[in-house]
């Protein structure tokens, strides 16, 4: 009887016997949820990497987006709302007009030391900044009153360029629109930044200031006119009554400081004033043309 002979069974390569487990070494089931782990923990490792990354993104993001509430909110819900009588292209020149007044005051905080809030758009009311800390005396608060005229005057003559530029009579309305919002508002009265600029000249200036404001609301009735009288009322009472040394220090300014604000001021209504008067009779003379 003949025997096969089979060939032996091939053994084990080198490099599988040096990299083969030892009997009895088994991977157990927290050896197996180890390797089943360490994918997703380089994973997440990748992620946070990732997001770390993000961060001078995102953060900022986040910082600016009070701002992107209030303001850009504010902004939209009056520009809608003014777009229902005037249309939506003057609608927005007019927003955009009061957001550069507004950039005005924030400018001039800012280069002053003061902390201010975002503005906030108020329909048919204009705008807000608020100060987060009041200003140490009639000076520094009547350049932050300033400030916003200022610019925002600046905001008006580039409506009347655009206008000369282009033609386009909706820059000359914004132009008279701009010069008008910003003379009023130079009024020496109440919470105004007339009221607030003159606190550096003298505070009886309100005074005037009221009786500006009475000949308005009679000749032209309207509830913002009785609304901002109403309010000044407290700054009124404050003249006649006994005051502080605290208080009185507050409106002692240099008399250097005290000129150079009232030419300002002065010049600023001046200005304003031959601007609006300019852009009111200029259509006249190109349709003569």
């Amino acid at each position: 009887m003949n025997e096969r002979n089979d060939p032996p069974a091939p053994g084990p390569s080198p490099w599988e016997a040096h990299y083969a487990e030892p009997p009895g070494t088994e991977p157990g089931l927290g050896h197996k949820l180890k390797k089943l782990l360490a994918p997703l923990g380089a994973g997440l490792l990748l992620v946070a990497q990732f997001f770390a990354k993000l961060k001078f993104l995102v953060v900022p993001l986040f910082k600016f987006l009070p701002l992107l509430l209030k303001t850009g909110g504010t902004m939209v819900l009056s520009i809608g709302l003014y777009a229902v009588s005037w249309g939506w292209r003057f609608a927005l020149g007019f927003v955009l007009l009061i957001f550069v007044h507004e950039c005005g005051h924030l400018l001039a905080a800012k280069r002053l030391g003061l902390r201010v809030g975002a503005p906030v758009f108020l329909p048919f009311m204009g705008a807000i900044i608020a100060l987060k800390e009041a200003p140490r005396n009639a000076w520094i608060e009547a350049q932050v009153g300033l400030g916003g005229p200022l610019l925002g005057t600046v905001g008006a003559a580039v409506c009347e360029g655009i206008f000369r530029a282009t033609g386009n009579p909706l820059f000359r309305a914004l132009a008279y629109t701009g010069f008008f919002l910003n003379l009023f508002n130079l009024a020496p009265v109440g919470f105004l930044d007339g009221g607030r600029i003159v606190t550096a000249l003298s505070p009886w200036l309100w005074l005037v200031g009221v009786v500006i404001l009475v000949a308005m609301l009679v000749t032209h009735p309207n509830f913002l006119l009785l609304l901002i009288l109403a309010m000044s009322v407290p700054r009124l009472l404050f003249l006649f009554r006994r005051k502080s040394e605290e208080e009185r220090r507050y409106f002692e300014v240099p008399a250097a400081q005290r000129a150079l604000m009232a030419l300002l001021y002065f010049g600023l209504v001046a200005f304003l004033v031959a601007g609006m008067k300019l852009v009111h009779i200029a259509p006249e003379a190109l349709d003569a043309n």
